[in-house]
């Protein structure tokens, strides 16, 4: 029967490396952590990511938490030292259109079967934060909140939030109208603003209920503006 590390199956004690010294106590090494950042983004990429830490618990990563838990400033850091000690790590980009074509659970779940499959070493076991994910090729196991117990899912979500926010920042320089560098694509006061005012940009998600009632409104305006401006015309023209 294959084994399922439950939370009752962890030492309340085991802190954040509980997870994996159980799954390597039962030959199952190496363990995957996968997680996503920019679900709840309604512009840019969602970016998934795959990390295979060293066995037995790294001093170099003794900051190591789930990325909604750290600053801007030590997400960077923490960041650094996962790539200079991790076995193996993998990013996804998936980018707004395919987000809108697939729906953005299955573009996620897609991501990160992706993930797995470019991992080298090829993982003995998968950790998921949250909710299963079927077609891994090898058994996983949904851990609540795993970015927050489990240390290759923390630092799965460190380097896919990392991934995600420097890409965002790239986008700004692009997009400036849209302040992708404060908000990273989320929706915010500022972001629904611009949407107002600019209507979306080819990095928005189309499908999304606020871009496409934006989407929506610009070309209503620019409707009214053209049909105004041909009204005007005609008056001179008379």
């Amino acid at each position: 029967m294959p084994f399922t590390p439950t939370s009752a199956a962890i030492r309340h004690d085991a802190g954040l490396w509980g997870y994996e010294r159980a799954l390597r106590r039962r030959g199952l090494a190496p363990v995957a952590g996968v997680d996503e950042a920019g679900r709840g983004a309604c512009a840019g990429p969602l970016v998934v990511a795959a990390v295979i830490l060293p066995a037995g618990r790294s001093r170099r990563l003794d900051d190591l938490a789930d990325s909604k838990q750290l600053s801007a400033r030590s997400r960077e850091r923490v960041f650094d030292e996962i790539l200079s000690v991790a076995r193996a790590w993998v990013t996804v980009v998936i980018e707004a259109c395919e987000i809108d074509t697939r729906g953005v659970h299955v573009a996620n779940i897609t991501g990160m079967r992706r993930a797995v499959a470019r991992l080298t070493p090829r993982p003995g076991y998968v950790l998921t934060d949250g909710f299963a994910v079927p077609g891994l090729g090898v058994e996983a196991t949904a851990v609540l909140k795993g970015d927050q117990v489990a240390a290759c899912v923390a630092a799965a979500s460190v380097v896919a939030k990392v991934t995600r926010d420097r890409i965002m920042d790239d986008l700004h320089s692009c997009h400036p109208e849209y302040d992708f560098v404060r908000h990273k694509g989320y929706v915010t006061a500022g972001h629904a603003t611009a949407l107002a005012t600019y209507g979306p940009s080819e990095q928005h998600r189309m499908s999304y209920v606020n871009v496409a009632e934006a989407r929506r409104e610009r070309l209503s305006r620019l409707e009214d503006a053209v049909t105004r401006t041909g009204l005007h015309s005609a008056t001179e023209s008379a």
